[in-house]
């Protein structure tokens, strides 16, 4: 049976929940607010939010001198209100962010510091790949915080039995699945194309497999019609061909991710697969634990595409969520924030709770801890994709400036639906500032 998640989970919630109780009934500040000098920070609302609390409770139990003021938030709630206080000067003394293009830009803003010698603990055992996300130019200016979180391709193996289909390792046998499963009546792949974000998955994987890490690279780097690579646009024209083929089937642009939508699509039978973030996985075990425990829910990595230059162990998503510490902040409040990351970012006690809801941490060495777990086979799974990528590309709306991500989510929303073809997708992005 299935016990580690919901009985740790629930512990970790608990403590929340009592460090939020005795926080609002004390004193006058709002939630979140520091006092005078003091350190605040801002986080997600979710379990890893959860996990995140106990680390705040824990410190301001044994700190009660330098206690933290912590405040949570929807994720795009906080996406909004963290861009308006750092342009303000108001940001909290921890900045919670998917480093990329937003760290670059707030480290050439002067709004972050060097985290120095705060980050020597974290550097001997974090993956590199993973640590190496929260530099620039070398400098530690972000820690991770929390799970790694890979796209994974998830699928319903009492579907794919029904239909006959094996699972794909090839671009060319997902297509041929698709084409099975709709005759099967069956969507072959949940997608909320609702929330867009989902569909930057699709586009990133295609790119790499088709023409490896540089093709993206080329884009941070801001060449010119580096968007019309012709990884690029065989990517997006394979796109248009799954869409076409009745792949995702035909509303897809009513499925919201926030919602659980696709995993519910999965969960329930109504589709075979489904590519989202390993941050997906607590929904499936909350939704259908039956379906998790008798090994019907299957994750693969995602497909090679025939003839492609990609290294097919190359992964896209998060490699984590960061700390970044504000230079609005007092020294008193930096110099707390340091030593928080110091002791409490991803230390034993975190690592565990993070393993017992399903998530795994960007730590060397902890495959013990991983064979301990109930969910053992997905964890070692993920954890394996993680520690073995050679190149783990961050997700293309996180890695691009606040702008032009706006615009590649519109862009792409449009090509899924039709409304533009591939080159006019190329041709849109390359004429973006």
């Amino acid at each position: 049976m299935r016990l580690g998640i919901g009985r740790r989970a629930g512990a970790v919630v608990a403590a929340v929940t009592v460090a939020a109780v005795l926080a609002a009934c004390g004193g006058g500040r709002q939630p979140g607010q520091a006092p005078a000098g003091g350190a605040n920070a801002w986080a997600l609302t979710g379990e890893s939010g959860d996990v995140l609390g106990a680390q705040f409770d824990a410190w301001n139990e044994a700190h009660p001198e330098e206690e933290f003021a912590v405040e949570y938030f929807a994720n795009d709630a906080y996406k909004e209100k963290i861009r308006t206080a750092v342009g303000a000067g108001n940001a909290p003394t921890l900045i919670y962010s998917w480093a990329g293009g937003t760290l670059e830009d707030y480290v050439a803003n002067g709004n972050v510091v060097d985290l120095g010698d705060s980050t020597a603990r974290l550097e001997e055992k974090l993956i590199p790949s993973v640590a190496d996300n929260g530099k620039v130019d070398g400098t530690a200016y972000a820690v991770p915080t929390t799970h790694s979180q890979p796209v994974v391709l998830y699928y319903n193996q009492e579907v794919l039995d029904a239909a006959g289909v094996e699972v794909p390792t090839t671009y060319g046998e997902l297509l041929a699945a698709a084409g099975t499963l709709k005759d099967e009546d069956v969507i072959p792949i949940a997608l909320a194309g609702q929330s867009v974000w989902p569909e930057l998955m699709w586009i990133q994987y295609l790119t790499d497999r088709i023409g490896g890490p540089e093709v993206f690279q080329a884009v941070l780097d801001g060449e010119e019609g580096a968007w019309s690579d012709p990884a690029i646009v065989e990517a997006t024209t394979k796109i248009r061909e799954l869409v076409d083929a009745g792949a995702f089937g035909d509303t897809f642009g009513s499925v919201n991710a926030d919602q659980n939508g696709d995993t519910a699509l999965v969960q329930t039978g109504k589709a075979a697969f489904l590519l989202q973030g390993s941050w997906v996985y607590p929904d499936f075990v909350a939704g259908n634990p039956e379906l998790v425990e008798s090994g019907g829910l299957g994750y693969a990595a995602f497909p090679v595409v025939e003839g492609g230059a990609g290294d097919p162990a190359n992964i896209v998503g998060n490699p984590s969520n960061f700390w970044s510490v504000s230079a609005d902040a007092s020294e008193e409040a930096q110099a707390t924030a340091k030593e928080f990351i110091s002791t409490e970012v991803l230390n034993d006690a975190a690592v565990d709770d993070l393993l017992a809801i399903g998530t795994v941490p960007p730590i060397t060495g902890i495959e013990d801890k991983i064979a301990e777990q109930d969910d053992a086979d997905y964890l070692s799974f993920v954890y394996g994709l993680v520690s073995d990528a050679p190149h783990f590309q961050l997700s293309w709306d996180q890695a691009l400036p606040p702008a032009r991500s706006q615009a590649l989510l519109d862009n792409l929303s449009q090509l899924f639906l039709g409304q533009i073809d591939p080159q006019q997708f190329s041709d849109a992005m390359d004429a973006t500032p």
